[in-house]
């Protein structure tokens, strides 16, 4: 399976560098959970949509807390026994927020990035306290 998303440069603009992308990863919040209906799988880790969304808003699709809308009998309807125009059709359930997980990617890429020059800042530094 390939999931591929458009990324020709030509296609896009205002291209700037991530430069704060230790600052955004230590904003995300890592999570170990199980799925309520899947009480075989105790060992998941992930993340919260709603906590994603506050830093990589891109990635989450979905509003926090949302619900489906409730449908209710209509004079068109035709009513089972017991049930009256105004009754509850089909009731309101989750709406979930939606991840995808490989817009965080440029982010961990870029977070990297600035980890690998500061420990090879530290490196540099040490190397010269060393040789003193």
């Amino acid at each position: 399976t390939s999931f591929n998303t458009s990324s020709d440069y030509r296609l896009k603009e205002n291209v700037t560098n991530v430069t704060d992308g230790i600052t955004r990863v230590k904003q995300l919040a890592p999570k170990r959970f199980n799925w309520i209906d899947d009480d075989s799988n105790t060992a998941v880790d992930g993340f919260l949509a709603h906590e994603v969304q506050t830093v990589v808003p891109e990635a989450i699709t979905g509003a926090k807390d949302a619900m489906t809308k409730e449908v209710l009998y209509v004079d068109d309807d035709e009513l089972p026994e017991g049930k009256k125009v105004g009754d509850v059709k089909t009731a309101s359930t989750i709406d979930p927020q939606n991840i995808d997980q490989s817009k965080l990617v440029p982010l961990l890429a870029a977070a990297l990035q600035e980890a690998i020059a500061k420990i090879e800042t530290l490196e540099t530094k040490v190397a010269a306290l060393e040789g003193e």
